[in-house]
């Protein structure tokens, strides 16, 4: 009983005391006005630092990661059919539904439209 207790025991011990130094090892001083802004030779900045980002752009390439996994992840099942054929078959088809309601819903979403 007592052999089963020790990782218990070092699991909440020692996250929390990682935790603690790294939060120690990592406090810096506020850095000033001056270091914070953008340095041009002496001179004021000529144009904004920070550029505008598309924020549809960052949807649709999160949006195509995600399927991309889900896709990566449907890969081994002509492989798994000869292991158990019925299953595989229920589990692919429930993956795939899946797959194109969330494909339906981001098409009504309107976030695959550009034109907008």
């Amino acid at each position: 009983m007592t052999t089963s207790f020790y990782p218990v025991i070092l699991a909440t011990v020692i996250p929390p005391m990682v935790f603690a130094i790294a939060w120690i090892l990592s406090n810096r001083p506020i850095p000033s006005m001056n270091k914070l802004s953008p340095y041009e030779c002496g001179f004021d900045p000529k144009n904004n630092a920070r550029l505008p980002f598309s924020l549809r752009f960052f949807l649709l390439a999160v949006l195509f990661l995600v399927f991309d996994i889900e896709i990566v992840l449907l890969m081994p099942i002509p492989l798994s059919l000869f292991l158990n054929p019925m299953s595989t078959l229920l589990e692919t088809t429930i993956s795939i539904i899946i797959l194109m309601l969330g494909l339906i819903h981001e098409w009504n979403e309107g976030s695959l439209d550009w034109s907008s």
